[in-house]
C-alpha cells in the first residue's frame, strides 16, 4: 500500500514515506546562487554552434542570449556549487534509503520574462517545487521531484526554470529491506533477476507533429522537413519554421551520409535494454542538420568528432525500429 492523493486527500501510507516527502515541498533547495560567468559571447557562440542556430540576434553588438540557455548561466560546472540547501540533499537521502536509488531527467519547463545580454550578472534561488506520489513507469516505480529555479540578471526577473526528474527503482529491482537481502546472499530470490532479453526499449512519443517522420522510418526512408516559404530544412520536426515562421513545409529524403559531430558514452546510470556503455552520436547529415541517434559498427571507445558515418535502420524488437548509423565510409 502507498500513499497517493484523491480529491479527498492524500492517503497515508502505512510506512509513512510519502508524507516525509511531501514534508519537502516548498523548501529551499538553494538560495542567491550565483552564476559563475556573467552573460557573455564565447558562451553564446559556443552554444549557438552546438545548436545549429544562426539566428542574427545572437550575434554582434547588440547580441542577446538564446532565451533557452536560460539554464546554463546557472550552471556549477564540475566543480559545483556551494550554495545548495541541505533540504535537498536530505530529500534524495530519503529516496535512497528508500531504494529508489536510480534518477533520469523526464521534463523542463521555462518561461522567459527579459532577454538576457552580455554583462548581465546572474543570480538564482530554487525550491523544491513537489514531490507525487508513487508513480509506476516503464523504467520502474519511484516518485516525481520538480524543483523550481528563478534567475534573476542583476536582480530583476528575467525567467523561471521547472526542472523534473524521475527518482526510481529499476523494474525488476528490489527495493529496500528485501534489495538489501538479496544483496546479502538472502533468500530464495538472490538468484531470481530478469532476464534481459525482456526488457523493451522506451517507445517514441509520436504526435501530430513527427508522425510523417516515424512513418518514414517504418518505410526505411528519413525524412527532414523543408519550409516552403524559405526553403530551410529542419529536424527533428517541429509544427513551424523556426527561420521565418512559416507553417508551410514539404519533406526531402535525406541521402543517408553525415559524420560525428559530437557523441557522449553512456556508462551510467543503467536502463533495461540497453546495454553500457554504447556511444550515442550527434550526426549531422550531409543535408546539414544534425540528429541524436545510436553510432554502430565499432567499438564505442573508438568513435571519434569527424568520422563518416552512413544510415541504416535497426529493428529492436517486433514493434519498433530506429535509425541509426554505422560508421565507415559509403560503398
Amino acid at each position: 500500500m502507498t500513499l497517493t492523493r484523491t480529491q479527498g486527500g492524500p492517503v497515508p501510507s502505512p510506512d509513512g514515506l510519502y508524507e516525509r516527502l511531501v514534508e519537502f515541498e516548498g523548501k529551499t533547495a538553494a538560495t542567491a546562487g550565483t552564476g559563475k560567468d556573467p552573460v557573455n559571447l564565447p558562451m553564446i557562440r559556443h552554444w549557438c554552434e552546438a545548436m545549429g542556430d544562426t539566428h542574427p540576434a545572437y550575434r554582434g553588438p547588440d547580441a542577446v542570449a538564446p532565451p533557452t540557455m536560460l539554464q546554463a548561466w546557472t550552471m556549477g560546472g564540475l566543480s559545483g556549487h556551494t550554495d545548495r540547501s541541505s533540504a535537498y540533499d536530505e530529500l534524495f537521502a530519503l529516496l535512497d534509503g528508500a531504494g529508489y536509488t536510480s534518477v533520469v531527467a523526464t521534463d523542463c519547463e521555462q518561461e522567459y520574462l527579459k532577454p538576457l545580454r552580455p554583462g548581465d550578472r546572474i543570480t538564482f534561488d530554487t525550491v523544491i517545487e513537489s514531490v507525487s506520489a508513487l508513480k509506476t513507469t516503464k523504467l520502474g516505480a519511484g516518485h516525481f521531484v520538480t524543483t523550481r529555479t528563478d534567475v534573476r540578471a542583476d536582480g530583476e526577473l528575467a525567467g523561471t526554470h521547472r526542472f523534473r526528474i524521475l527518482k526510481y527503482a529499476p523494474a525488476g529491482r528490489p527495493r529496500g529491506p528485501e534489495r538489501e537481502a538479496r544483496a546479502s546472499g538472502g533468500g530464495q530470490g538472490a538468484r531470481a533477476a530478469g532476464p534481459q532479453a525482456e526488457a523493451r526499449r522506451p517507445r517514441p512519443v509520436i504526435n501530430r507533429d513527427n508522425a510523417g517522420f516515424w512513418e518514414g522510418v517504418a518505410e526505411h526512408r528519413l525524412l527532414i522537413q523543408r519550409c516552403g516559404d524559405c526553403a530551410a530544412l529542419r529536424l527533428p520536426w517541429l509544427p513551424g519554421c523556426a527561420d521565418c515562421g512559416s507553417g508551410v513545409w514539404d519533406t526531402v529524403e535525406a541521402s543517408g551520409t553525415g559524420t560525428v559531430f559530437s557523441y557522449v558514452v553512456m556508462h551510467h546510470p543503467p536502463f533495461p535494454a540497453f546495454d553500457p556503455p554504447y556511444a550515442v552520436g550527434l550526426i549531422e547529415l550531409a543535408e546539414g542538420v544534425r540528429m541524436i541517434s545510436n553510432v554502430v559498427g565499432v567499438p564505442y571507445d573508438k568513435v571519434r568528432i569527424g568520422m563518416p558515418v552512413r544510415l541504416e535502420f535497426l529493428r529492436v524488437d517486433e514493434e519498433l525500429e530506429l535509425p541509426v548509423f554505422r560508421a565507415g565510409e559509403e560503398d
